[in-house]
Parts: structure tokens; sequence; C-alpha cells
């Protein structure tokens, strides 16, 4: 006999920002009393795996993206990947309806996923791009992706309404195209008063081969460093694993709670500028220093809007050596807003 309502939980698997986000949603979900039921692929699944053991974990169609190895030809390649893509949103759509047929799902909370949906049962749609920033296509990729989302009965955007705001344009937009609640940032993490151990932290993710091009590169460029490093790869295998060169500690990769430590425990972070990533930082207040993904439009506005603010300085990946890093004690760091999720109220849609 079922007694508690079944919200399945499905992040896009790109990275692992999407995952993570999640965390919170499905802490609150437990904390709510609902049952969690978590739906993903690869190292985004893999990443919830381990975060709850306790709870259900479902394996659903892949949207297998990668990267282009030349920023320049990102948008090429996601234009030639698309016919695969769409076979995969058509692959995921037919899971998740006997997903909730099996499981007796009770409401839908889907993270990027174009294909997790019903019309059945109540769904939410969490993104913080509500304008998809393309280039030159900005306006036809906007208008894609506002046609998915009006598929759910809600769209959550992981920001403030107002100013400040850490997404900018990206999760503003003058007219609503559904119901549309800002849930304020979403972070994992809690901000600790720890004596700093690392005097650099550098954090990767993203998908492949731009996730390797970078840990190569800042690998060579840290070798020379005076201070102390720790190096988390941002690759989800079986077991963790670590190693020390000289200055610098290198981990495959980290759960929640030794994320969290060694983030507080570090005076800078070098990383992407994902949204996820800028979020998490701005919940601990840190100094950062940021490398957008090549040919990633979103990254690269995030990386530019936190620089003009006087928050982060950025370069680009090719660009990057020890010596940018100077830059940092010119800007400002990372701040949140003091902003609690009503998750009770927020849940009622289910």
């Amino acid at each position: 006999m079922k007694l508690k309502k079944r919200i399945l939980v499905a992040p896009l698997n790109w990275g692992l920002g999407h995952a993570t986000r999640c965390i919170p949603i499905i802490n609150a979900l437990i904390t709510q009393g609902f049952e969690p039921i978590i739906a993903s692929d690869g190292v985004a699944l893999q990443l919830l795996q381990k975060e709850f053991p306790q709870l259900t974990h479902i394996e659903i169609p892949s949207y297998n993206i990668t990267y282009a190895k030349k920023g320049s030809l990102f948008k090429l390649k996601l234009i030639k990947d698309s016919p695969k893509m769409l076979k995969a949103f058509k692959a995921e759509k037919k899971a998740i309806k006997k997903i909730v047929a099996d499981y007796k799902i009770d409401g839908i909370i889907s993270d990027n996923r174009f294909g997790v949906y019903s019309k059945h049962i109540p769904s939410a749609f969490i993104t913080h791009q509500l304008q998809v920033l393309s280039g030159t296509t900005t306006w036809f990729s906007t208008k894609i992706h506002h046609k998915i989302i009006k598929k759910f009965n809600e769209c959550w955007v992981p920001d403030n309404l107002d100013a400040p705001n850490l997404s900018g344009k990206l999760g503003h937009i003058d007219t609503p195209i559904i119901k549309t609640k800002y849930i304020g940032p979403l972070s994992r993490l809690k901000k600790t008063f720890e004596s700093p151990q690392y005097d650099v932290m550098v954090l990767l993710s993203g998908p492949e081969p731009q996730r390797s091009f970078l840990e190569e590169k800042l690998l060579h460029e840290f070798n020379s460093f005076n201070g102390k490093v720790v190096f988390v790869k941002g690759k989800i295998e079986h077991s963790q694993t670590k190693e020390t060169f000289n200055n610098i500690t290198v981990v495959n990769f980290m759960t929640s709670n030794e994320l969290e430590n060694t983030i507080n425990k570090s005076k800078l972070i070098i990383s992407r500028s994902g949204y996820t990533t800028v979020m998490d930082l701005a919940k601990l207040s840190k100094k950062a220093f940021f490398i957008p993904t090549p040919g990633q439009t979103e990254q690269e506005y995030l990386a530019k809007k936190l620089d003009d603010d006087g928050l982060v300085p950025y370069c680009n990946q090719n660009d990057f050596t020890i010596k940018a890093l100077e830059k940092v004690k010119d800007y400002q760091g990372l701040t949140t807003f003091d902003y609690e999720v009503n998750y009770k109220k927020l849940f009622g849609l289910f």
C-alpha cells in the first residue's frame, strides 16, 4: 500500500550541474513527506545514486550530448546531432509514460529534460534559461524552448525575481510563458567559517572533450604554482581516487559534504561558469575565476555579466595562465542573498 506521494525527479545529464541542483529539491521532498524517485542517465544518475543510495533510481534514455572539439563548432555540432536528440526525446517520453504507470507516480519535476512530463499528473520544469542564448539564432532557440516549457504545468526558475539576481537576461523575460515561480538560487552547500587550507581549488565539470582539455591545461599551468592546490576532476567513478603531485592534490570526484568542506577551506575557486556552480559559490561567498566552456554561449554570457558586475574575472580557455589570477584581487567575489524557499507552498502543485 502506497502511503506517500511519489514524485519523479529527473535532471538532465549534461555535466553535473542539473543533478547537483536537484539535491536540495530531493532533500526537501523527503522532509515534506514525499517519496522521490530519481530518473536520469550517465554521471548525473551515478552522482545521485551516491548521494541518495536509499532511494529508487531508474535509468532513462540518454541524450548523448557531447561538445565539439573546437568551441566555434559547438552550435554546428548541436544542429548535426539534433535528429539523434529528437529520437532520444521520443524514447524518453515513452519511458516516462511506463514509469508513471509502473511506479504510480503522483507528480514530476524535470530539470531540463524535455520529454519528462505527463498530461495526467502535475509536472514542473526547472530551468534558468527562459531565454536561450545562441548568438544570431537566439530568437529561434528561445522559441523552441518556450514550446517545450508550455507542455508543463509550472516553470521553476532557480533565481530571484528582481535585482539583485544571478542569471540576468537568461532567467528573466517580460512575459511569462506559463505559471512561473522564482524559487531563489538552489545549492546543496552550506557556508561554514573554516581556516583556509588551500590557496586554489580547481573544480571541473561538463561534457567531454572540453572537460579533459581544461584538465590537461590547468594541471600543466599549476605545475609551477607555489601555493597549495586541490584539483577536482569532476569524473564520477566507482570509487574515489586521490593522488598528490608536489603541491597539487588531485581527486576524481567528491560527494556533497566533502565538496562543501573543501570549497569552504579554499581561498579561490577556478571553474566553469555554469549556472549551478555560480549558485554554489554565491551561497558560500567565494572569490572565483571563471573559464567558460568554449562555444557555450550561456556560460560566456554569465562569465561576462559577473565580470561586468565587478564580482568575478574570467578569460577564454586558450588564454588562461597563472598570471591571469592576479586580477582576482580587484573583484568583489560572489555573495548570495537571503532567500528561504517555501517548499510546502512550492510542492502544493502535487
